[in-house]
């Protein structure tokens, strides 16, 4: 089973991507802040993270930024509320692989969630 980190603050939202991909077979570990994600996508192996911006002690852009230095090269899907293209270029730039604006269909974040891990895997 595929293993995704997801790092989101907010409680309901992080409530309901763990269960709607839970749903769909996919293992999940949850982080609530920038310094946990950092931490358990360090020390253990997940096959992708789904990764809101706006994070207490370390924001997501810190976030890919150490990740990335590490030589950790997980999918990261960025969920955030940001929605303009110089955040979106940001991220990309700090090592994200795809952005997806908030609010989202959920069906959405599976598919890229699926390209992503089948790109992966190939």
């Amino acid at each position: 089973m595929r293993q995704i980190l997801i790092v989101e603050d907010e409680t309901r939202l992080a409530a309901f991507l763990q269960k709607g991909l839970r749903k769909n077979g996919y293992l999940t570990d949850l982080a609530e802040d920038g310094e946990q994600a950092v931490e358990k996508a360090s020390n253990k192996e997940f096959d992708l993270m789904v990764l809101d911006l706006g994070l207490p002690i370390k924001d997501g852009f810190t976030v890919l930024r150490e990740l990335r230095s590490k030589g950790k090269k997980l999918p990261v899907i960025v969920v955030t509320a940001r929605n303009d293209d110089q955040d979106k270029a940001k991220a990309i730039r700090c090592g994200a692989d795809d952005y997806l604006a908030k609010p989202f269909r959920f069906q959405d974040l599976l598919s890229r969630i699926s390209e992503h891990l089948l790109l992966v895997k190939s």
